[in-house]
């Protein structure tokens, strides 16, 4: 609580997301929206689908679109990819396609599948695609460390280790 205390918008956040897994939409939404005042990228993120489920807040496009769009601009993937399935869905393809190759040099694996989808419907050039194959692989690599890789080989465990406890009931 330290933390909260001093401003920390990760933390704030944090205290957010375990509002809303423990089904609080509302106070989800109030701390959502102060770790996004104070900058968190995440928070937009999180206050873009809340907004747009209508959870803990009224639906509400603008807002959902506003809080999307700064998380994209802060280089959030997940946002730079919603973002590219509803320029799609408006039938602005060449707008969808730069989002989904922004997000693909992220490393978001989502987009290069739809980039593939892209490039069979003629909307990205042959060099465009490499390119964010490429980069892709880059964002992957880069993301990739002996920590890391020991964190995840510690959460399977533990998960395994819970199904075998709970009898699979997690």
């Amino acid at each position: 609580m330290k933390r909260v205390e001093k401003n920390d918008p990760v933390a704030i956040r944090e205290i957010g997301s375990k509002y809303y897994n423990n089904g609080d939409r509302e106070r989800a939404f109030e701390y959502f929206t102060k770790a996004a005042e104070l900058g968190d990228v995440d928070a937009h993120f999180s206050l873009s689908f809340l907004y747009h489920e209508g959870q803990g807040v009224e639906k509400d496009e603008k807002k959902e679109l506003f809080h999307l769009v700064e998380a994209a601009i802060a280089g959030h993937p997940g946002a730079r990819y919603d973002l590219a399935r509803k320029e799609g869905r408006n039938g602005r393809f060449d707008r969808s396609a730069k989002h989904f190759i922004i997000a693909a040099n992220l490393g978001h694996d989502g987009s290069i599948q739809a980039l593939k989808g892209c490039y069979k419907n003629g909307f990205v050039s042959k060099e465009d695609f490499a390119a964010a194959l490429r980069a892709h692989q880059a964002a992957v690599d880069a993301a990739k460390s002996p920590q890391r890789d020991a964190a995840e080989a510690f959460l399977k465990e533990l998960c395994a280790y819970q199904q075998t406890t709970s009898g699979g009931n997690t």
